[in-house]
């Protein structure tokens, strides 16, 4: 179009009204006249930090009060003011980075004037100058334990190097970017709901702290915050649980000692994918409800992930109903996909349900959660024994819990609920569902559902999975010789 101007004039343009080199002011004009938003004053804030030549950030958030959306204009202001440049973002998962930052960085990307957009390319996992794609760039690459050079090797006149979700990327990773950060204009900035009480961006809040700018964003910070969100969160978890102080406050959560499964496992959990490409046949848990509050539940598990699809509740319902429900879920599965056993705490109510089950020839396996504890000198029973399985299960960091909506939050409530004290032998005990009841909490359905999967998985283990067939009772071990299992029916 004649008269238009050339887009290295307009170009030049932006760098002096927005990129001139420690202008902290210049990044925020960016944000407010180039993108057109209105932001927070913690974000403001942010954004000043970073124009002033800033080259460690590291934002402690609550749940959605736009700190990826920052982090994301940070990377088209660095790929526009910027020459020669390299900017690297990394994530635990591909999820998180493809579905949060990647996106965003392109939503931003489209509101530049066309002429500065020409300029760019932007691939799936890339942005890149078109002139130079080598020398000025935006990366995105997963962050992976055995692939721990995510941010290494990153060497340029100016390095941006972004980490969402940063509490759960492993320390690898960080120890390998030493290098890229060394560089006199080089910037880190880190970002992530905090999930963990260990770990390098724990630590940039804590022992590191002098060494870092550090935000602590909570939900009265931000205009993205719904009270209804926070109120939820209150009313499901208490404004006292880790859950509050996490999603709602941006706090680590409380070393809590007498808590058998620390938020942050579930947390982190629910932020994994299924693993994809792996086959594998689940185990189900089914907990037969013994009074008229509480609900019987089915949980199923695979060696590295929860099923969402098989979790189900109900209440108020006699034995015919429970048979119905579970055989019902497995005829309307794919053989392929059917559970190796059915695990069920055949005491009380759960033994009709058991029996009718192994009558239609059904995987069923007997259970009973009351009865001594293999390591009968470490725990007070199988209850408290599987339920530090299950700790351990999630304490790993690479088991998946995928999965939305109102039957998740419930199960990670229940999870991170029970607690455990000492009986007078030193052993470690559950609480009962009696004994949560009067510190006012449900009683932990789903969990125990959940926790009853461990009981068959340890047995098939000594057994063999041929073991594992019609009204099957089996003994429960880990890492313990053969002679030393026992039956629990």
């Amino acid at each position: 179009m004649a008269g238009a101007m050339d887009p290295l004039d307009l170009l030049k343009d932006f760098i002096r009204r927005y990129g001139r080199p420690g202008d902290p002011e210049g990044p925020v004009r960016f944000v407010h006249e180039v993108l057109g938003v209105e932001t927070d004053p913690w974000q403001e804030a942010t954004l000043r930090e970073y124009g002033s030549g800033g080259r460690r950030i590291s934002i402690s958030a609550c749940h959605g009060p736009g700190k990826t959306a920052m982090a994301s204009w940070i990377v088209i202001h660095h790929l526009v003011t910027r020459y020669p440049q390299k900017t690297v973002a990394t994530a635990p998962s591909s999820a998180q980075l493809n579905d949060a930052l990647f996106a965003e960085v392109l939503k931003w990307l489209r509101c530049l004037p066309a002429p500065i957009q020409g300029l760019f390319n932007a691939k799936s996992d890339r942005i890149e100058l078109k002139a130079r794609p080598e020398q000025s760039f935006f990366a995105a690459r997963t962050a992976r334990p055995e692939k721990p050079e995510a941010l290494q090797g990153v060497h340029s006149e100016n390095v941006l190097l972004i980490a969402d979700e940063a509490s759960g990327v492993p320390e690898a990773i960080f120890e390998s970017a030493a290098g890229s950060m060394s560089g006199h204009s080089a910037c880190t900035i880190l970002l992530s709901n905090p999930t963990r009480t260990s770990g390098f961006f724990f630590d940039t809040h804590n022992k590191l702290k002098d060494m870092w700018y550090t935000v602590v964003v909570d939900h009265s910070m931000s205009s993205r915050v719904s009270d209804d969100f926070v109120e939820d969160i209150a009313r499901r978890y208490g404004q006292d649980s880790d859950a509050f102080r996490i999603r709602c406050l941006g706090l680590f959560p409380r070393t809590d000692t007498n808590t058998i499964i620390p938020f942050e496992f579930v947390e982190e959990a629910r932020r994994l994918p299924r693993p994809e490409g792996v086959r594998q046949q689940p185990i189900w848990g089914v907990d037969i409800a013994r009074y008229g509050d509480d609900a019987s539940t089915i949980v199923a598990r695979t060696e590295m992930s929860l099923v969402p699809e098989v979790m189900d509740l109900w209440t108020k319902r006699d034995t015919m109903y429970s048979v119905g429900k579970v055989k019902k879920l497995w005829d309307d599965t794919p053989p392929e996909e059917r559970p190796t056993a059915i695990v069920i705490d055949a005491v009380g109510l759960g033994a009709g349900v058991f029996d009718r089950l192994r009558e239609h020839g059904l995987p069923v396996v007997d259970l009973n959660v009351g009865r001594t504890a293999l390591r009968e000198d470490q725990y007070t029973n199988l209850r408290t024994e599987l339920w530090f399985k299950a700790r351990a299960w999630l304490q790993t960091g690479t088991r998946a819990m995928p999965g939305d909506g109102p039957l998740m939050e419930r199960l990670q409530q229940e999870l991170v609920s029970v607690q455990y004290g000492y009986d007078s032998r030193g052993r470690e005990k559950a609480e009962t569902k009696d004994e949560m009841k009067k510190r006012k909490l449900p009683s932990p359905n789903l969990a125990d559902a959940f926790i009853m999967t461990f009981a068959e998985e340890a047995a098939t283990t000594i057994h063999g999975s041929d073991r594992v067939g019609p009204g099957v009772t089996l003994g429960f071990t880990d890492e313990i010789p053969y002679q030393q299992t026992r039956t629990l029916a």
